[in-house]
């Protein structure tokens, strides 16, 4: 199809120029280091290291690079595609194929259940900025209340101690309960009033819309490496810290075999680079039509698997210390597992800094919560544009949705709160967001790569950008990504074992909850198919899938002048 075939065929199918123009980026330069503020968040400093930390250190970067190669990469370049040329948020970007319409509702609701958990997270980042304006770090030295159970680094015979770290982030920050047996307690009222803040910040960021969060991009993406790069020159200069990085490094390749190893490199891909939530549909959509966004990609995936890389070698760096300190021959073992080790291992290394800790302590929990900003500020664009999108003016103004969006989602994340709030946490992450991005995942690649179409992508593509697609991008879309990802899926659930936290199994009833929530994000995937396939009026059953399959009469940019 010529060009000039291409542009007549979209301006036909485009909305009317009479709809409300959207909001758009001041430059390319804030959308740049919005999407860099978005990746590079709290999926890379809190979560990569804990997951990496579970799955055997080296054993699990071999995956993880690999699926950023084959997986992260290619979903981001089309996620940005389709963002940009539709110029929509996600739910209406799926009007290209709306039989699989069910894979934008159920990113949505994986996208909610993130901004909960990562807001609890920030909550937890607060908590700890104020503690590091004491005059001397309360995580640095063992509190009499903890009995023998701390070491300070000083002992003879640590073995079975925990570090003053650890213990204090578990007894005095969570006053974490051994199981969730006889319920989750009751709030701890400092973490709500924490959490009250963040979502104050959070809404405020929101009302004032994207211009605002793109000015806000080039701190939130700068500023973040500059203290990477502070605590990386301390953690390696830790004594037994290279024995750590060596860990960290070093692959066991008989777990390279275990699928679930695979299927954690592949959701922290999701995770790292925000892909398959939405999210980076709705910054491309405020992008101007015609931006290459080609080089972004390259330089915003690189610094993300950077940036997981440099936070890795940190955290392994820090327990290659503490096994010095306590006599563990076995790294693995030195704390246990777990959302909190982002809050123990990087406290630790602050707190032996030689000179005036509690400055690189307010910089780094400052810095982690800045990045908790980019990552939930950027979901609630999403939900926020999916809501105007579906409703128009009739959703009401602007610092109405998003006012309504924080009061509820920090009505939602008090349940993070509680001494059991980890337990939740986690189970949350694995049912109603790792698991199903999994899934929805394929779905997207599906509904691109085959019912629409990857030549007929890449004519878009060519059309918006003036570039030709490689045969790595295609082959990617068409094969080897879905066909991993499958693969990953299905000997996932094969040898999936029940989930627990720290060791501790869960009741019944969390199982059955994280089913529910499961269930609640995989059926808007036959639901909002049947809902396309029976809207249509009159033919076969064979006619109305066929109808369903092929894009809205709305699908095209959504200024119809781009095509003039």
């Amino acid at each position: 199809m010529s060009r000039k075939q291409t542009k007549i065929e979209i301006t036909s199918k485009a909305t009317p120029p009479t709809e409300a123009e959207p909001e758009q980026w001041g430059n390319g330069l804030e959308f740049l280091f919005s999407c860099i503020s978005l990746s590079v968040g709290l999926g890379n400093i809190w979560r990569f290291p804990y997951i990496a930390f579970q799955n055997g250190g080296g054993t699990f970067v071999i995956p993880y690079l690999i699926a950023l190669l084959v997986i992260g990469r290619p979903v981001y370049y089309l996620e940005i595609s389709l963002g940009q040329f539709s110029g929509r948020g996600v739910m209406k970007a799926f009007d290209v194929a709306p039989l699989m319409k069910g894979v934008a509702a159920g990113q949505m609701v994986a996208t909610a259940c993130s901004i909960t958990y990562y807001s609890s997270i920030m909550a937890l980042t607060l908590r700890f900025l104020v503690a590091s304006f004491s005059f001397v770090l309360p995580w640095s030295y063992c509190w009499p209340s903890w009995g023998g159970d701390c070491h300070d680094g000083l002992d003879v015979n640590a073995t079975g101690k925990l570090s003053p770290a650890q213990l204090y982030f578990e007894r005095e920050i969570l006053h974490e309960v051994a199981n969730i047996n006889e319920g989750l307690g009751l709030p701890n009222w400092q973490l709500v009033v924490c959490l009250a803040v963040a979502w104050l910040i959070i809404g405020a960021v929101l009302i004032r819309g994207i211009k605002s969060s793109g000015k806000a991009a080039y701190f939130l993406g700068v500023f973040p490496y500059v203290v990477l790069l502070i605590l990386l020159i301390r953690a390696v200069t830790l004594p037994g810290a290279w024995d750590g990085i060596v860990y960290f490094f070093k692959p066991q390749w008989r777990e390279l075999l275990n699928p679930l190893v695979w299927y954690a490199a592949v959701t922290q891909v999701f995770f790292s680079l925000a892909i398959c939530f939405g999210t980076l549909i709705t910054y491309a959509s405020y992008n101007n039509f015609n931006r290459n966004v080609y080089n972004d990609i390259v330089i915003i995936t690189t610094m993300d698997s950077c940036s997981s890389i440099i936070a890795g070698c940190i955290t392994f760096g820090i327990l290659g210390n503490l096994a010095k300190q306590t006599g563990i021959t076995d790294i693995g073992s030195v704390v246990k597992g777990g959302a909190g080790l982002a809050f123990i291992s990087y406290p630790e290394a602050i707190a032996k800094f030689e000179y005036v800790p509690q400055i690189f302590a307010v910089l780094f929990f400052l810095m982690l919560f800045v990045l908790g900003i980019g990552s939930t500020v950027g979901m609630g664009s999403c939900i926020l544009r999916v809501i105007r999108d579906q409703f128009g003016s009739r959703a009401g103004p602007s610092w109405v949705l998003a006012s309504s969006l924080a009061a509820l989602g920090f009505a939602v994340s008090i349940v993070y709160m509680t001494p059991g709030g980890q337990f939740i946490l986690n189970l949350v992450d694995f049912y109603g967001v790792s698991f199903t991005a999994l899934i929805l995942a394929i779905g997207e690649l599906l509904a691109i790569a085959w019912i629409y179409g990857v030549q007929r992508f890449c004519a878009d593509i060519k059309f918006m950008m003036d570039i030709e697609t490689g045969w790595y991008w295609r082959i990617c879309w068409s094969y080897i990504t879905p066909g991993l990802m499958s693969a990953v899926l299905v000997y996932t659930l094969l040898d999936m074992a029940a989930l627990t936290y720290k060791a501790v199994p869960y009741p019944t009833m969390a199982h059955v909850f994280g089913c529910l929530l499961a269930a609640l994000g995989l059926i808007q995937l036959p639901g909002w198919a049947l809902y396309a396939v029976f809207k249509h009026p009159g033919g076969t059953l064979w006619q109305k899938l066929c109808a369903a399959s092929r894009p809205s009469d709305t699908w095209g940019p959504a200024n119809a002048q781009v095509a003039n």
